[in-house]
């Protein structure tokens, strides 16, 4: 297998994992969003310029773990 074959397939197997299209669609696919990905709707302590409503002891530095699923 030359290089240029393994890309190809690496390329391919990408391509399956982040591609989203519909059956019969001639439209560019769109990338697929995993849930780790995702963000909650909680106030953080910026919002309300107080403590990190994580670790309360410390000022929001603007992180965003308390908005993910800790990812």
């Amino acid at each position: 297998m030359t290089e240029e074959e393994l890309r190809a397939l690496v390329r391919a197997a990408i391509g399956r994992h982040t591609a989203v299209t519909s059956p019969g669609s001639h439209s560019p696919p769109t990338l697929r969003a995993h849930p780790s990905h995702g963000l909650f709707i909680v106030p953080a302590g910026s919002d309300m310029e107080g403590p990190c409503i994580i670790e309360p002891a410390v000022m929001c530095n603007h992180c965003g773990y308390c908005k993910s699923l800790g990812h």
